[in-house]
């Protein structure tokens, strides 16, 4: 992330001060995804969303720490070259990113596919490291999504604390031109981010100088070659400890999901 925050989503440098033996090893995701359901939500019976396509982007990989070659290698983000992935942050007590990612994006997958959406996962720990952050924008375009997110959670210094939403910036340059979906994009940000505030029951990040959750970028190559809505949603800070205990929390996570979900049917039924 570019100053004042912590760890970049894609951020090669800031993934890898948070490495250390804490990434080490990569802990299952914990709790089911049906633990801790909470907060307000459309009704799951009624399928609300059918008809519609949502593509979710579980931040990073578990296995990513054990190809550092392969994620290193520089792939094209539209504006200029990066490397494919990171490792992504961790708490102070080892539990990843990835892990937290993972199990936030099927909980997610849960609640939306019950409304009736065509959920794609861009993985499911059914790949050794990555995708690279260019394949990941691609499969959100090739499954011409309604809309698509990116769940990551952030590695900022303590006392920093919160959720923000990341938006994309107009770009046009080179391989990017984000020109037809910054509109679409502003719109789901700002459901999402209201929906996740009231259904977790925390802040917009406090780090961010805006108060509003919502930060645009231009240089998250998942963002500049998306060709459908796309928003990345950090749900909050696993290097302070307060923010830490919620984002271990099943219970918790179940929360999160739920107010991503929320905000995405909003978006989508207008």
């Amino acid at each position: 992330m570019s100053p004042p925050g912590g760890k970049s989503a894609e951020s090669p440098t800031a993934s890898r001060t948070t490495n250390g033996g804490a990434t080490t090893t990569a802990p299952a995701p914990q709790g089911s995804p049906t633990a801790g359901h909470g907060g307000p939500s459309v009704q799951a019976g009624a399928r609300t969303l059918a008809g519609r396509t949502v593509v979710i982007d579980p931040g990073h990989n578990s296995g990513n720490f054990r190809h550092s070659s392969e994620i290193d290698q520089k792939v094209n983000i539209g504006t200029n070259r990066k490397e494919c992935d990171t490792t992504g942050t961790s708490t102070n007590g080892g539990y990843t990113e990835a892990s937290f990612t993972l199990d936030v994006s099927r909980r997610l997958r849960e609640l939306l596919t019950a409304r009736g959406a065509k959920v794609v996962l861009t993985h499911d720990a059914d790949r050794a490291w990555g995708p690279c952050i260019d394949e990941r924008a691609k499969i959100g375009n090739a499954a011409r999504a309604d809309a698509v997110v990116s769940v990551h959670a952030d590695g900022s210094a303590v006392g920093h604390r919160g959720f923000h939403v990341i938006l994309p910036a107009r770009v046009r340059e080179g391989a990017a031109d984000t020109a037809k979906i910054v509109g679409p994009s502003r719109e789901l940000g700002e459901r999402i981010a209201a929906q996740f505030a009231r259904a977790t029951g925390t802040a917009p990040a406090n780090y961010l100088g805006s108060g509003t959750g919502l930060d645009v970028r231009d240089d998250l190559g998942g963002l500049n070659l998306s060709t459908v809505p796309k928003v990345f949603v950090e749900c909050g800070n696993m290097r302070d400890p307060k923010d830490a205990q919620l984002l271990t929390s099943a219970a918790w996570r179940q929360r999160a999901a739920q107010g991503i979900a929320d905000g995405i049917a909003t978006y989508l039924k207008g």
